[in-house]
């Protein structure tokens, strides 16, 4: 039995990462294709944004209640407004225009596969119960971002970074490393994670053609959860990271980003 416990985690959590790497990715949110507003986004999972010590809304459904578990990662991804409304005819790009805008979808597909990685070894050594779900929670918002890059990749007629397993497993390490110093300091690389993320998404929305609406649609759903990521690990309790460990941080995001570019 006492092996059995011990087991157990390990399987779940090879599942996951075999899972979000070799899998089709898979979304429970519509892919946004409209322009972002707080009242028009993707409807987020219940509760998915609720950090550990909050009170639910009377009525509201939790997230146990509602939210796909952790071993099923949702519904297929459907081009559709949220609402159920039909979807908007894609965006008609020069050729280079596709080729630009699908450089910048890799690497944002790459990043959701760090991201992932990242949730999932952070979840795998959290101390706290609760920590862990409000990880695990993120992690399945952060597998709709993976679902819609990779549609918008083939709409673009392009293929996600070759070098999706190392990003994955270079990312699953890190996460471990934080999540083995305390809940307190992996919380804070969650804050510092998702505010690097930000400007990142800011900087690709500059760089975007303009006529590809339904990329910065994407983009500016993303966005949203990723600030809103950041302020639940922060409530949460978590630390300001040192200068020295966010520096490092973004040397390490300029390598993925860099080579997903082209590759």
């Amino acid at each position: 039995m006492e092996a059995d416990r011990l087991i157990d985690p390990v399987i779940v959590t090879l599942d996951r990462a075999l899972r979000a790497v070799f899998a089709p990715a898979r979304a429970a949110r519509p892919v946004p294709d409209a322009p972002f507003s707080a009242a028009g986004r993707p409807a987020s999972r219940p509760g998915a944004s609720i950090p550990p010590g909050k009170a639910v809304p009377a009525g509201a459904a939790t997230p146990s209640d509602t939210a796909a578990p952790d071993d099923d990662p949702g519904t297929a991804v459907v081009p559709m407004r949220a609402g159920g409304a039909s979807p908007a005819p894609l965006p008609t790009l020069t050729d280079t225009e596709k080729r630009d805008a699908a450089a910048l979808m890799r690497v944002n597909h790459a990043g959701e596969v760090a991201a992932q990685a990242l949730y999932h070894g952070q979840a795998a050594l959290a101390r706290n119960p609760a920590t862990r779900e409000m990880l695990l929670r993120a992690a399945r918002e952060e597998a709709d971002h993976l679902g819609w890059c990779q549609q918008r990749l083939r709409e673009l007629d392009s293929r996600p970074s070759v070098f999706g397993p190392l990003w994955y497993a270079g990312s699953f390490a890190i996460g471990a490393l934080a999540a083995a110093l305390g809940d307190r300091i992996s919380l804070g690389f969650v804050a510092e994670t998702e505010r690097q993320v930000e400007g990142h998404i800011d900087s690709h929305l500059e760089r975007l053609p303009a006529a590809d609406t339904r990329s910065r649609a994407i983009l500016e759903a993303m966005r949203h959860d990723e600030i809103e990521h950041g302020e639940a690990a922060i409530s949460a309790g978590g630390a300001e990271l040192p200068a020295p460990a966010r520096e490092l941080m973004r040397g390490t995001a300029r390598v993925m980003t860099f080579t997903s570019y082209w590759v």
